[in-house]
């Protein structure tokens, strides 16, 4: 149960700077669909437009990974992160952006993989080699 109100369209209409970045996240992603992530966000206004902001700053603008790859980043982090909502909405987005089956099962096995040896290494505490210590090259 959402601890927060979801923003309906009608009462989006009557807040200018939620309509204005509504109609930002509509008109950037094509789509008449605003997802409740935006809708929980829309009771803080200032909020909502950093949030959207920062989003299009990180996970739209052309950099050095693509898309998918950074969607995939996105997946993992949030699996990490214990966040079922981003998982379900970044992997959606991942597989709008052409992430095959195989892809997904490959990601998956990855994180599963860095799951059990990032809890196996902290609870043995080993320290890291000087060869991977990048600060002190």
């Amino acid at each position: 149960m959402t601890t927060i109100k979801l923003l309906d369209d009608t009462e989006v209409e009557a807040i200018p700077a939620v309509k204005a970045v509504f109609d930002d996240i509509r008109a950037v992603r094509k789509s008449d669909f605003v997802n409740n992530f935006w809708r929980g966000l829309a009771n803080d206004p200032a909020l909502l437009k950093r949030t959207w902001e920062g989003l299009k700053a990180v996970m739209m603008a052309d950099g050095a990974l693509d898309p998918l790859v950074r969607e995939m980043i996105y997946i993992a982090v949030s699996t990490a992160n214990g966040c079922t909502y981003c998982v379900h909405s970044h992997t959606a987005a991942a597989r709008a952006k052409g992430m095959t089956d195989a892809q997904h099962g490959e990601l998956l096995a990855v994180i599963g993989l860095a799951g059990q040896t990032n809890h196996l290494v902290t609870a043995m505490q080993i320290p890291v080699d000087p060869e991977f210590d990048v600060g002190h090259r």
